[in-house]
């Protein structure tokens, strides 16, 4: 995979589907400034993202986080951390799922929602097997798209300030009737975290990159970058076209500017927001895919899911798996739930990769890697900490069934390891397949080589 794939990855990763639905919330929350808590979130987003430069360039295998968890803290460490963002992809597939056949959806087309869920999904996952080089090609003609979408907004709402339209004067408007103006940046920067996760997927990728130290730090730096400049420049410009009490109601705000600046079908915009969700869940799946081979390369879960198609040397076991719990989450539960439980999760994979980060500088590799101060995991951890805290207790609930099933898959892979049963150790070293290419999703076979077990 090349630096230029890599980047359209993980832009269009973090340019999914929640800065489309999101900035209302985030209006709401926060008041008219509405490219405050978002700026701010870049920022916090980024301290973990170091985190995982220097983790992805100084181990680069499938398993991302997982396999982290592991160097650092063990395989009981490994095993949870990897089944919870097993868990926050498989959840953010459901989610996605569910809101392609939502509103936008349906300004189009009246399709029943259980069938519309089924044929997408079986759709992605059939995509997803095909190959990772198909799978990233349709990505970087869906976040060209979606990115798209997003200049189209600026562009419509800088019309709007041109044509004197619009109240750049909301753009200083700071806090709510409930909240004063610290709490309400805060309430809203918890909100727009949620619309730049998505670059904690692509460390999954690290054995498909050509050249790990130099691409990756340049890929996922500067789509973060991009990703943010673009979504501060869409909070100013809806901000200033819409008031701030319409956007704060609307659960699809920037069809708000759009209706308001004319000149645009809405129509378009619903097939613009459409591809960002799909996009959206074709990352996700290929992340949730690969973690799950990763993880049962490892030892971690069962041996099955690192069957690879023959040809194609896809993970189809893996894909399948994922997506069919993905589909049972999409049929039962609602967009809203299942967005919330993946942001608990996710801050308990961050948690654990800012940690370490900080515990594996006791222990230097061979091989030339990126390496950021030593500030940046520090304040990444507190940052973690503190969104924690932001979480609502009903989610807790929620989100602690599942951290529960991964502490009990946890426990048994802590009693195997110690019984000496783990598959992937034997006299300090282990034989693995490669795929091609570094990671499963070519078609021209593999390698063997032998690496020592950490």
């Amino acid at each position: 995979m090349s630096t230029r794939l890599l980047y359209f990855f993980i832009l269009g990763d973090v340019l999914g589907a929640g800065v489309y639905v999101l900035i209302g919330s985030v209006a709401a929350a926060s008041g008219g400034a509405v490219w405050l808590p978002l700026a701010i979130a870049l920022g916090l987003a980024t301290l973990t993202a170091g985190s995982y430069a220097e983790l992805a360039t100084k181990y680069p295998r499938a398993g991302g986080s997982a396999h982290y968890a592991t160097l650092a803290f063990g395989p009981a460490a490994g095993s949870l951390v990897g089944f919870c963002m097993l868990a926050a992809g498989v959840v953010s597939v459901g989610a996605l799922a569910r809101a392609f056949a939502g509103e936008y959806l349906q300004a189009l087309v009246s399709a029943p929602t259980a069938v519309v869920i089924v044929v997408f999904l079986v759709a992605l996952a059939l995509l997803n097997i095909r190959g990772i080089k198909e799978s990233l090609r349709a990505n970087v003609a869906a976040s060209l798209v979606e990115l798209g979408g997003l200049l189209l907004i600026i562009g419509l709402g800088a019309w709007l300030v041109v044509r004197g339209d619009a109240d750049p004067e909301r753009l200083t408007h700071v806090g709510t009737a409930e909240q004063g103006a610290v709490p309400a940046v805060l309430a809203g920067t918890v909100l727009a975290f949620y619309s730049f996760v998505g670059f904690e997927t692509s460390v999954n990728l690290a054995e498909e990159v050509r050249d790990p130290r130099r691409s990756y730090p340049t890929a996922l730096f500067g789509a973060l970058l991009t990703a943010g400049a673009v979504y501060v420049l869409v909070g100013v410009v809806a901000s200033a076209a819409v008031p701030t009490d319409e956007l704060a109601r609307s659960s699809g705000p920037l069809l708000e500017v759009v209706r308001r600046a004319g000149g645009v079908p809405e129509r378009l915009f619903s097939v613009i927001a459409l591809v960002a969700v799909a996009n959206g869940a074709l990352l996700t799946g290929i992340m949730a895919s690969r973690l799950a081979y990763g993880m049962a390369r490892d030892g971690l879960l069962p041996a099955v899911l690192t069957r690879l198609l023959p040809g194609r040397r896809t993970p189809w076991v893996a894909v399948v798996a994922t997506s069919g719990v993905s589909l049972i989450l999409a049929l039962t539960g609602e967009v809203a739930a299942l967005a919330e439980t993946l942001v608990l999760l996710l801050l308990v994979v961050f948690a654990a990769v800012n940690c370490s980060v900080l515990v594996q500088r006791r222990h230097p590799v061979g091989n030339d890697h990126f390496r950021i101060p030593t500030v940046v995991p520090w304040l990444g951890l507190a940052s973690c900490l503190y969104l924690f805290t932001r979480i609502e207790a009903a989610v807790w609930a929620r989100g602690l069934i599942l951290v529960g099933v991964g502490i009990v898959l946890a426990v048994v892979n802590a009693l195997r390891a110690r019984r000496g049963s783990a598959p992937n150790s034997h006299d300090g070293q282990r034989v693995r397949r490669d795929l091609d290419d570094g990671g499963p999703g070519d078609g021209d076979g593999g390698r063997t080589s032998v690496s020592p077990v950490a």
